[in-house]
C-alpha cells in the first residue's frame, strides 16, 4: 500500500485508498476480500497479497493500458 500512496502523491492521474475490510464488512463483500492486502486497479486488475514492487508497477501499468484501449 505504501508504494500505491507514494505513487498517488507523486502524479494526480493516481488515487490510492486504504480500507479497512473489518470496518466496512460490505465494500469487503464486494471486492471479495479474502486475504489483505487487496489491490484493486480501475476495478479490471486486482491481486492479493505483498507484490515486489515490479510486480506491483507491472500490474498498475497493465490496468492502465486497459484503460486507454476501452475508451
Amino acid at each position: 500500500m505504501r508504494l500505491a500512496q507514494h505513487m498517488a502523491v507523486a502524479s494526480k492521474n493516481v488515487r490510492a485508498d486504504c480500507i479497512e475490510a473489518g470496518e466496512f464488512p460490505d465494500l469487503a463483500r464486494q471486492y471479495r476480500v479474502m486475504a489483505v492486502p487487496k489491490v484493486v486497479i480501475n476495478e479490471r486488475v486486482q491481486f492479493e497479497g505483498a507484490l515486489p514492487e515490479r510486480e506491483f508497477l507491472k500490474a498498475v501499468l497493465r490496468a492502465a493500458s486497459n484503460r486507454e484501449e476501452s475508451r
